[in-house]
This record gives C-alpha cells, sequence and structure tokens, in this order.
C-alpha cells in the first residue's frame, strides 16, 4: 500500500498556443495544457464542475483536440509528433492511436457522416479520414481536398449537410467543399487583402447551424463576417468599436437563434452579436488578458430543481387580480445573454466557464502554468505559500489551503528552469532563465528590481540564495562558470568548471560551502572563506552528467546529488566518500529534497515519472509514486510543515503530498504519551539501521522547548502543536481552532487566519459584519432591485394612471406588475397594507427564484423568508451563502415584518428554534460538501462550527484521519469519547504487527473499557508461549494454562461469551471457533436473530492466530467462519450504508458457499433474494410487496441495540479520493470499473480495489475478499 498520500492538486492552465484545445460535450468540458488534456464534469448534486480526469498520454505538444458529435464519451487528440488518440472518457483509456499522421494535424474534426471516423489536416493538406472501428479501419484522403496555396489554420465539417466543408488559411482566404460541387478554393479573401501579399490568417470559423451556406468568419486583422459559401459573397461585415480590438475566436450561442459571441485578443472582452446587427448588442469585461479560446455547452446545465418554492399560480387573470408573471423578454431584457454557457480561455492559461445569462463565473481558475514546471519552493516564512517556476517564462505565487494563484511575475522571461526564496521575510523572488539572465522579482511590489547578466546569453540552470547570508546569490550556467555576486551585483567569486554546470546548494551549517553538479559526470565543493578559485573536494563516480545537489539539513557534511545515470549517490565530505548509491529510478534524476526532521529521509524526482522516497541508512527505497503523467523536476517541503511536500512536473501540474504515513508509528508515540526519547532524538540515533524513526529537526525541538515552559494543559497542547505539524494544509489548523473554541479558549487568542476558514457559529456574524464593513461600497450595488423595465404598452399605463388617481391603489400596483415595473409597485404597496406589501414581495421573489436570479435574495432577506432564500441558495449548490443566511436569522437579524405592535417575543423563540433546526441542517449540507469532495477535515470543521461533536468526529473516521481524529478526541474530552475510542480500536487494529504490537497494546490501555479489546490483541499475537504469557501479563490477563481452566468453568456456567474469550486466550484456541461457530449457526437456524446478537461472538472469533486459521486441520472451520463473518459484515454494511460494497460482500459470501463443502444455515437463493430486495427498496423507485416485506425482516435484523452506532453512517471517503491520478489503471475487483483516487492492493499483489471500500469492507467484515482467511488492514 501506497505510504505517500496525494493531498492536493494545482491543475494546469490552458494553452495558448493551437486553436481548438477546448472543446465541450454534455455536462462536461475539457481543455489542453501542453501536454495533457484536463476534463472537468457537473457534479449534478452540487451544480459545479470539478475535474474528473487528466489524460495524459501526449508526449509532445497537443495540437487540436474534438468532441464526437455521436457519442459523448469519445474524444479525439492530436499531438505534435504525429500521434492522433481517440478517448474514451467514461472508462478514461484510449480506444484507437494512429501514429504516423504523416504531419503535424493543425486540426481535427469528427466526420458528421461517419461515427468512428476522424478528419485531419496539417498544413497544407490533404485532408485525411481516419476510420479506426468498423469492418473496414483505416486512413483514407479526401478526394479534393489537397494541394493548398496557404497553410490551413482550422477546417469545420457542415452539421447538417453530409459531406461539407471548409477550410480556413493563413492568408485569410477560404476553401470550400462539398459533394457534387465543383470545390472552391482559395475565396472570400477580406476585401482589404485583395491584390495584396499580406496574410490576415482566419482565427475562428463556424457554420451558421440555422442555414445550410451560411458561415462565421474572423481575421485577425480584419474582423468578422458572414458569408455565403454558396455565392461566394459577404453578407454582413461587423463594426467593431475601436480598430485596436481584434477577435481571436467565436462562437454561436445554441440556444438563442442568430446571436454569437467572440473573445478579444487584446484583452478579455466578451461581445455579444446579433447576424441582424453589424455592431456588438453588448461587451462585458471578463479578465485583463486577452482571449484565446471560446466554447458554448450546447445544452443549458440543467439547475437543481428548486423545491417548492416557485408559486403554484400561473394563469393569466383580470387586470385586477393578482399579477401575471411579465413577459420573459421585456425591452431591455431581449439584449441581455440568453441562458448558456461558454468556456473561456485566455491567453494566461486562465480556464472559466461563464454564465452568460447570470453574468458571473460558475467555475473560474484565474491563472495556470501553461508548460513545464521546473522548480517549486515553499516561503521560507509561510508554510501557505509555494512559488513554482516553468517553461512559460512566469514564476507564480500559490496559496496551499486554497489551490489558487495569489500572484504572478510581470513574464516574458524566456524559460524560467530556478528560482529561490530571499531569506526571512524580505518578499523577493531570485529567478534563473533560458536567455535573460537572472533576475529579483519583488513580489508585493510586483515588479523586477534587479538583473544579473554575467553569464550573458547562457543558460543559468540554478539559483539559490544563501539562507545563511543573505547578501549573496548563486548561480551557474550553460557557461561552464558557478558564479557568487552580492544582491547588489559584485561579483565575489567566479569558479570555472570544464562543462555547463547545472546545479548549486549552500551548505547548511556552513555558511562559505557550496556544492555544485557538472556535465562532466563530477560533483565540487568550494570553500568562499579563501581566494583560491579552485574546489576543495572533487568526489567522482557518477557515469553521466550530475544535476541537482543538495546538502543534508540535519547531518554535516553529508550531501547528496542526482544524475542521468538514474541514480543518487549519497556522499560524505568529511571521508572523501560515497558511502551509498540509491539505484531504481529507470530514468535521469531531477528533484531531490531531504527532510528537514527525519535525518535517513530523502526524496527523488526523475524523467520515469516517479517519485521514490528513500531510507538512506541502507539505501531501500520505502515507496515509489507514480501518480505524475510526466518528468517530475522540483520537490520542496516547508520545515515548519516537514511532512507536507510539494512536486511539479512536465505534466504542468503541482502536487501536494502527506509524507506523515511514512512516519506514522512518530504520532502515536505522542498521543500515547511515550517518553520524549521515543519521539525526540539526536542524527546518530535516529540514523542507526533498523531503528524506528525519531524527529531531530529545529521544529520538533522548538515544540518542546514551547511545552516545557507551560504548567497546565500541556497534552492539549502538545497534541495540537505535533498534529498540525503532521498534518498536510486543507484545515488542520482551522479544526484546532474550533476545538479551542468549543473548550472556552478566550477569542482574542484566534488567530488571524481563523476569520478564513470554517468559523464557529457565534464568530460568524461578528467577523462577517466587520468584513461588510470594509467592503460597504462594493456590496451595495450587488442588492440592486429587479429589471425595472421602461414599457411601451402605453394604454396600460394611462390606465394604471387612473387608479392610481382614485386612490385605488392594489389595481395601481396590479397593473405596474404588470408591466414589469416592480419597484414602482413596491413602493407604494404598504399604502395598501403590510400584509399586500408582504405579499406582493414574496410574489416578486418567487419569480426571481424561477429565474434564478440573484435579485431575490434582497425580497426574500425584507420579508424575513429565510427558508425559501436558504433553499434557494442550497438548490444552487452556494451552501456557504445558505449558512451565513440561518446563521443571521438564528440571531434575530432576519425577521418578518411586524404589522402590528403586539409582544412578539414568544413568536420569536419559536422562529429561532426552527431557525437553529435550519442552520445545522445547513451546517451538515456544506459538511457533506467537503466530505464529497475528499475534504475530511473541513467537513469535521462544519460540524463542530455547530458544536456537533458526534458528527465531526464521524467526519474524520469516515475519512480514515485516524490520528487526527484520535487527537483531537481526548483533547474534546468526555463528549468525543465513545469514537475516540473507536478511533483508538481501530489504530491498534492498524499496528497489529511485528515491529508495533507494543505501541497497539499501548492504544488499547488508553480506552478505559478495554477489557475485551486486549483480549482480542493476545489471541491474535502470534509468539511464542513465554511471549504470549508476558504479553497476557502486560494486558492483565490471566496465562496460557489459567485460560484454559477458566474456559471451562465459565462454559459450565453457560457464559459462552466468556468461555469462547477464554480458550481463544488458550493453548487450544480452535476449540473456541467449535463452540463460537456452532452457537452462530444455531442462532441463524432461528427466526428471532439479530445481528448485534450474532457479531459480538464472530467478531471475538475472527481475531484467532492467523498461522491456526489458515491450518489444513481447520478447513471446514475456516469456510464456515468466513461465510458467516461475509454475511453478517453484508448486514452491517446495509446498516452503515456502505452502498458501494453491499453487492460484493453478498457475491463473496455465495461464492464461498458455491466452492466449499460447508453446512451453514444460508442459501444462495436467499443470499440474492435479499441483495434484490435491499437494491429495489433503497436504489429504486419500484419495488414488489414480497420485495418490501423482506427488507422490513432485514430492517428488523439490522436494528441496533446502542443508536449510538448510527452516527458513522456513511460511506467512507479518504482524502485525496477525487484527485485523478496519471498512473496505471487499476480496475475494481469488486466492480470491474477503473478505481479513482487511492489504490488497496490485496495480498495476491495483483487484485485491486480502492482505498475507501478496502476500509468499508475491514470496518465491517475483517477478512480479506480473496477468502484465503488472512485479516485485511487497510487503516
Amino acid at each position: 500500500m501506497a505510504k505517500v498520500k496525494q493531498v492536493g492538486l494545482l491543475a494546469a492552465g490552458c494553452q495558448p498556443w493551437n486553436k481548438d484545445v477546448c472543446a465541450a460535450s454534455g455536462d462536461r468540458f475539457a481543455y489542453c495544457a501542453t501536454l495533457a488534456i484536463y476534463i472537468y464534469q457537473l457534479d449534478q448534486q452540487y451544480n459545479e464542475f470539478k475535474l474528473r480526469s487528466i489524460m495524459s498520454e501526449h508526449k509532445k505538444t497537443i495540437t487540436a483536440i474534438s468532441w464526437s458529435p455521436d457519442n459523448p464519451d469519445l474524444f479525439a487528440s492530436a499531438s505534435a509528433d504525429n500521434l492522433l488518440i481517440v478517448w474514451n472518457v467514461a472508462e478514461q483509456k484510449a480506444v484507437a492511436r494512429l501514429d504516423n499522421t504523416k504531419g503535424v494535424p493543425a486540426s481535427v474534426s469528427w466526420c458528421l457522416n461517419c461515427s468512428d471516423g476522424v478528419a485531419f489536416v496539417s498544413q497544407r493538406g490533404p485532408l485525411y479520414i481516419w476510420v479506426y472501428g468498423g469492418a473496414d479501419p483505416g486512413v483514407t484522403v479526401h478526394k479534393e481536398a489537397h494541394s493548398f496555396l496557404s497553410d490551413i489554420c482550422l477546417f469545420r465539417w457542415h452539421p447538417t449537410k453530409k459531406g461539407k466543408l471548409v477550410f480556413g488559411h493563413t492568408d485569410g482566404s477560404l476553401s470550400v467543399f462539398q459533394p457534387g460541387c465543383k470545390s472552391q478554393k482559395h475565396v472570400l479573401r477580406p476585401e482589404a487583402l485583395e491584390g495584396t501579399d499580406e496574410e490576415d490568417p482566419v482565427s475562428a470559423l463556424e457554420w451558421d447551424p440555422l442555414s445550410t451556406d451560411y458561415l462565421l468568419v474572423s481575421n485577425l486583422h480584419n474582423g468578422i463576417r458572414l458569408v455565403d459559401s454558396e455565392a461566394l459573397a459577404c453578407i454582413t461585415s461587423f463594426c467593431f468599436p475601436s480598430s485596436a480590438a481584434s477577435v481571436q475566436c467565436l462562437a454561436w450561442v445554441h440556444s438563442a437563434p442568430g446571436m454569437f459571441i467572440t473573445g478579444d485578443s487584446q484583452v478579455g472582452v466578451l461581445r455579444v452579436w446579433t447576424v441582424s446587427r453589424s455592431t456588438p448588442l453588448d461587451s462585458f469585461k471578463l479578465k485583463k488578458t486577452g482571449f484565446h479560446a471560446l466554447h458554448v455547452l450546447n445544452a443549458p446545465l440543467t439547475k437543481k430543481a428548486q423545491s417548492a418554492c416557485s408559486p403554484g399560480k400561473s394563469q393569466h387573470l383580470s387586470s385586477t387580480s393578482e399579477a401575471v408573471p411579465p413577459p420573459t423578454l421585456s425591452q431591455n431584457h431581449c439584449f441581455s445573454l440568453p441562458p448558456g454557457h461558454a468556456v473561456c480561455c485566455f491567453l494566461d492559461g486562465g480556464v472559466g466557464l461563464y454564465d452568460m445569462a447570470g453574468k458571473k463565473w460558475d467555475f473560474l481558475r484565474d491563472l495556470g502554468h501553461i508548460e513545464t514546471i521546473f522548480d517549486c519552493k515553499f516561503k521560507p516564512d509561510d508554510p501557505n505559500l509555494l512559488a513554482t517556476a516553468s517553461f512559460d517564462g512566469t514564476i507564480k505565487i500559490w496559496d496551499t489551503n486554497t489551490l489558487t494563484a495569489v500572484y504572478t511575475s510581470p513574464g516574458n522571461e524566456g524559460v524560467v528552469y530556478s528560482l529561490s526564496w530571499a531569506p526571512g521575510d524580505l518578499n523577493c523572488i531570485a529567478g534563473a532563465t533560458s536567455r535573460n539572465g537572472a533576475f529579483i522579482w519583488d513580489v508585493r511590489k510586483g515588479k523586477i528590481i534587479t538583473r544579473f547578466n554575467e553569464h550573458g546569453k547562457n543558460g543559468i540552470f540554478c539559483i539559490s540564495w544563501s539562507h545563511k547570508d543573505s547578501k549573496r546569490i548563486a548561480t551557474c550556467s550553460g557557461d561552464g562558470f558557478c558564479i557568487i555576486r552580492t544582491i547588489d551585483g559584485k561579483i565575489l567569486h567566479k569558479y570555472k568548471h570544464p562543462a555547463a554546470v547545472f546545479g548549486c546548494d549552500w551548505s547548511q551549517n556552513n555558511k562559505d560551502m557550496i556544492a555544485t553538479g557538472c556535465e562532466d559526470k563530477n560533483v565540487r565543493v568550494y570553500y568562499l572563506a579563501t581566494s583560491s578559485d579552485q574546489p576543495l573536494k572533487v568526489f567522482t563516480g557518477h557515469l553521466a552528467k550530475v544535476f541537482h545537489v543538495r546538502w543534508s539539513p540535519l547531518r554535516e557534511g553529508i550531501l547528496c546529488s542526482g544524475s542521468d545515470d538514474g541514480t543518487v549517490r549519497i556522499w560524505d565530505y568529511t571521508q572523501d566518500a560515497c558511502i551509498n548509491v540509491l539505484s531504481g529510478h529507470t530514468a535521469p534524476v531531477r528533484g531531490l529534497m531531504w527532510n528537514t526532521e527525519v535525518p535517513y529521509l530523502l526524496i527523488s524526482g526523475s524523467w520515469d515519472y516517479t517519485i521514490r522516497v528513500w531510507d538512506t541508512r541502507d539505501g531501500t527505497c520505502l515507496d515509489t509514486v507514480y501518480d505524475h503523467g510526466a518528468d517530475v523536476y522540483g520537490l520542496t517541503c516547508h520545515q515548519s510543515r516537514p511532512f507536507t511536500m510539494a512536486s511539479c512536473s512536465r505534466d504542468s501540474t503541482v502536487r501536494l503530498w502527506s509524507l506523515t504515513p511514512l512516519i506514522s508509528p512518530l504520532l502515536l508515540n505522542i498521543l500515547t504519551d511515550q517518553p520524549w526519547e521515543r519521539i525526540i532524538g539526536n542524527t546518530d540515533t535516529a540514523m542507526v539501521p533498523g531503528s524506528p524513526p525519531l524527529l531531530c529537526g529545529k521544529v520538533s525541538r522548538d515544540v518542546k522547548q514551547e511545552l516545557d515552559k507551560l504548567n497546565s494543559d500541556v497534552r492539549a497542547k502538545k497534541l495540537r502543536l505535533f498534529s498540525e505539524c503532521f498534518s498536510p494544509p486543507g484545515g488542520s489548523s482551522n479544526l484546532w481552532d474550533l476545538v479551542s473554541v468549543i473548550n472556552g479558549q478566550d477569542d482574542s487568542l484566534l488567530p488571524p487566519s481563523y476569520s478564513k476558514g470554517v468559523m464557529h457559529m457565534k464568530h460568524l456574524l461578528k467577523f462577517k459584519t466587520s468584513e461588510a464593513q470594509e467592503l460597504t461600497i462594493v456590496k451595495m450595488s450587488k442588492f440592486g432591485g429587479g429589471i425595472g423595465a421602461p414599457s411601451k404598452e402605453e394604454r396600460l399605463k394611462e390606465a394604471a394612471d387612473i387608479h392610481l388617481r382614485l386612490g385605488q391603489i392594489q389595481r395601481y400596483c396590479e397593473l405596474m406588475v404588470e408591466l414589469g415595473q416592480w419597484e414602482k409597485a413596491l413602493s407604494v404597496a404598504p399604502g395598501v397594507s403590510m400584509k399586500y406589501w408582504k405579499k406582493l414581495m414574496q410574489r416578486r421573489a418567487d419569480q426571481l427564484i424561477a429565474d434564478d436570479n440573484d435579485d431575490a435574495i434582497p425580497y426574500c432577506i425584507a420579508t424575513g423568508d429565510v427558508k425559501k432564500l436558504v433553499t434557494f441558495f442550497t438548490g444552487r449548490g452556494q451552501l456557504l451563502e445558505a449558512l451565513l443566511i440561518a446563521q443571521g436569522a438564528c440571531e434575530g437579524n432576519i425577521r418578518a415584518p411586524q404589522s402590528s405592535s403586539i409582544n412578539h417575543t414568544a413568536n420569536d423563540a419559536d422562529n429561532r428554534q426552527q431557525y437553529q433546526g435550519l442552520l445545522h441542517k445547513v451546517c451538515t449540507e456544506l459538511a457533506e460538501w467537503y466530505f464529497q469532495d475528499g475534504c475530511a477535515v473541513l467537513a469535521a470543521c462544519c460540524h463542530l462550527a455547530v458544536d456537533n461533536i458526534k458528527l465531526a468526529m464521524a467526519s474524520l473516521i469516515r475519512g480514515n484521519e485516524l490520528e487526527l481524529a484520535a487527537c483531537v478526541g481526548i483533547v474534546l474530552g468526555e463528549e468525543a469519547r465513545q469514537s475516540t475510542d473507536y478511533c483508538l480500536e481501530l489504530l491498534s487494529r492498524k499496528y497489529m504487527t511485528t515491529p508495533t504490537w507494543e505501541l497497539s497494546t499501548a492504544l488499547l490501555h488508553m480506552i478505559p473499557e478495554n477489557h475485551i479489546l486486549l483480549a482480542k490483541l493476545c489471541a491474535f499475537y502470534p509468539g511464542s508461549s513465554p511471549e504470549i504469557n508476558r504479553l497476557h501479563e502486560r494486558c492483565g490477563l490471566p496465562s496460557l494454562e489459567e485460560c484454559k481452566t477458566l474456559a471451562e468453568e465459565a462454559m459450565a456456567e453457560g457464559d459462552l461469551f466468556s468461555s469462547i474469550k477464554y480458550h481463544l486466550l488458550s493453548p487450544e484456541p480452535d476449540t473456541a471457533l467449535r463452540i463460537g461457530i456452532g452457537h452462530v449457526k444455531e442462532q441463524l437456524s432461528g427466526s428471532e436473530w439479530t445481528v448485534d446478537s450474532v457479531q459480538p461472538i464472530l467478531d471475538l472469533l475472527s481475531y484467532i492466530r492467523t498461522d491456526l486459521l489458515i491450518s489444513a486441520q481447520l478447513t471446514e472451520l475456516r469456510s464456515e467462519l468466513l461465510i458467516l463473518c461475509g454475511y453478517i459484515g453484508g448486514l452491517l454494511a446495509i446498516r452503515r450504508r456502505y452502498t458501494s460494497i453491499v453487492p460484493a460482500l453478498y457475491e463473496y459470501t455465495s461464492q464461498l458457499l458455491k466452492r466449499r463443502e460447508v453446512c451453514v444455515p444460508l442459501k444462495i437463493e436467499q443470499l440474492s433474494v435479499e441483495l434484490d430486495a435491499w437494491r429495489a427498496c433503497t436504489q429504486s423507485s419500484s419495488s414488489s410487496e414480497s420485495q418490501r416485506e423482506e427488507f422490513c425482516c432485514l430492517e428488523r435484523r439490522l436494528e441496533p441495540t446502542d443508536p449510538a452506532v448510527l452516527v458513522l453512517v456513511g460511506a467512507d471517503y479518504v482524502t485525496g479520493s477525487n484527485l485523478p491520478s496519471h498512473s496505471d489503471v487499476q480496475l475494481s475487483c469488486f466492480t470491474g470499473h477503473r478505481i479513482q483516487g487511492p489504490v488497496f492492493l490485496l495480498e495476491d499483489g495483483k487484485s485491486a480495489i480502492s482505498l475507501n471500500d478496502a476500509l468499508m469492507w475491514a470496518k465491517v467484515n475483517p477478512f480479506s475478499p480473496l477468502g484465503t482467511g488472512l485479516r485485511i488492514n487497510p487503516f
């Protein structure tokens, strides 16, 4: 099982160099970075787009993608290495590959007359058609589309006219072909170009969906035209407001005939046009940088049905009755945008989905690297800020908590190979480039403040700012020099090498020592305190060029180097020797990183796409990570979060990893209050081969010093400080802040970051109010009124004026409403009555909600209609907004206006209670949203925000954050007791293995009611008799022989459970199996049994020693135990709603019944009846009477004796389950489908299930799904 856990992913941006790089189909959209295609899909439940998969088969720049018009699961992509691939998105695999496209495909499109044909074309043609399926696969050439006189930019098949197609060329002309007609080559150039040689490439080309012959064309400089491809004439030339504007992309809006949108190439302006007008209807500036590609989603996204808040009446009534909804397109409304979503890609790599009608982003990734990321480093004084340097010429800074970009350098630097933060809080970054020398970027000012050009035009491969002496910066370059200078540019040393220098690193212990890696295969160490330009040491041994070098932060004189020979070597400066060679990578090594706390941990990244974790004491590889889709270049961690690592790669992503599982016994030593020497040590002790990990770095020392100063609450503080140091970003600090709030800590001690996360409800309004005061001016504009459209129905207006003069206010209001002038109606409505005004406000709100319009918000708030507003927000997936409203209502800020002056306090109390219920409901929904997004820790924060400790603990346990849950549970005390005990029990199961039995025992000793748990541990322990007796003594249990006697006594007294327990602990545990299984079989033969009456006995029996259970003489008993545990496990899975594994458990039990000679009171037919009944009653809308009866009977059996067990209901979903991996596709042996998220390999080393399924399985049935009798341990 992988020990390194992926906990975050920063997706790449969209590449700006090729045309057809974004596409959409149904509820998915895709865009291309340079080497990978990112596919987002709408999550129906929360109405938002989530990254579903990353396709990264291409090894060279992707040039075009195209979605199949017939099959929403298929799309084709082409790349610069003459490769064309057809993908199945649902199965995340390549369906077909064409390896030689005879040229780089510039544009790709599906043939509309052939469902599995893809057409592609490069430079001047010809057009090839590749049929990859069917009876006659192969590549054919289009009969006429060849021998063009100008390069092709892009081409489009006609959507309805079979076989008709058009090409756009770089000289601005078009070529049109259709079967049975003369082909028209190089026609319809813009008039301004006629008779000249000027080029004006076609930047976009789309057929009019409503015509067979019309076509929209845009040329980069000569704007947009609507042309007739038959008559070869220009019908309309569209005019831009300024001559500077030029169009980069355009798209028809399918929901509004004749309407199209364009994106400008200089600035991110979206313009809306209709074919009947030559000037734009409207323009919106969406972003500062220009557009690159646009695609409108055909089907409007279906919003979740809003439950029962739309008004029932919609008949048209007379003008004196309640108003009809105004006509849907009032005068000014018909120029507003139709419902639809546009996928927008920008030149800076930004990608978004714009809701045109709502005029808002549904999804926006503002910035992203569009090319290989060569380096990444955390900011020295802030573990939440990560800087990355890329081939695209920029350095970007990311917030690792929100995974968003917060700063980007000015750019245009060629390639940025390397970066180095200034020490401390100087807020500057030094960057090294391929052709512009090196520079210092002042992040706050946003500009480059210094440049260094000593290497001339040679590429600088590495830059390193000394952290011991902040005035010195080292660079090394292809010119063979490593140059040390001061920050104001004074050269201190120039070290000449025989060939290019690729890496340099300052020693962490001696400010005057620096090491370099050179193309001549050698590592050199220089000493700056002397005037000599010769190295102090030269280390030889690598068989190819040396790239990076890194000094160990914890062991003086030790450094490592990575080479193109695929090895990492460890050198000891004091011994002049190579002390270890780490072999395993199959390609050149690039990324290198020492851990700053555990002295023997070293991590390397390679061109073989993997990251390896090494134990340098004996050279073993502890784990290999396969998730990147290309070469891994940079690795980094922050010393205050030493077990969170970031990596960057040629696949243009940055990923965050937790290394905590590698050293998890350490956290449990802290949890079980072991002495300090088991937690913190010196490097010599830690470096003894095979010894358990110890912390030797600065962070652990600082924590210990801080704890030594405390007099009270030491344990809580210790758990918090270490837990934060071990946990990755993503909510652990937030969680601990909430724990302190619940435990009554003074609010003034809360950190500034608290108000940015999930706050406790008692603070939400206080913090949000102060935020609102700062934003007042900005926010005022958001709460505008309705549309307030002027009307042409003068007759109605006149009638309304007469009614008003006659004092008939209600009639006036109704007419105004009919005219769509809600503001006028609402402003005089109180003149009728408050009741009438309120009713009118509610109607307006209902109507706006039905239109999904944000303007409904103020109406609901003014009338105190909290429930409707919460439903409105939850229906749109805006759970944070819903939460704010519900809390505002609970604190009495949102009320219904009073129509009389009676005392309302009693009424208020009722409402307050109702709102409390609503608040809890919204918090639970928000928590579930975080949980399904793979953020169990933030889900727990949402529950703690309303003091729901039980559900918070359940979220952590279901997310398998067991260590964190145990720490938090201990600090929360009695209210979390039950969950904490369950956590400790699961952790103890995790450590019931050879080196850690003691730890497992220590964990159980922390549970008050631990007698049976300790008995299970001792029963499972596989030592010799003296060792077993020693363990019995430590657990307060009788010796082996005494247990035998006690078992017989218990049997005589009729105490079956104790008898089984003592038999298991005796020298003959198989007796326990016979008695226990006999009893369970007898129970199951009757009709009155329940799961809780048999499960405790089976659970106890499952702890029989594995070596005994799998021995030949116990074959029959083993089969019976596995079958009974499988069946009861299936029932427990139904109780816990582990929906994904219920069928697997039933299938497993049936298979065992089929294959093994056993005598148990279970029938295969009965199992399938139960499974069908469960499916019919829980997963489909129709079920038969007999199925409902069967399911009722199952539910009676499942009725728990202790209702507290139901807190842990719901599937497990570990952190990172939603992060797409590039690695080999693993198929689940339960479902046959691809596993999303972490994988758990079973004991045969081949069968795989998802880690989530493995956790749920182990919680209801401890034995492996392969039926071998081995226990599984996925915790």
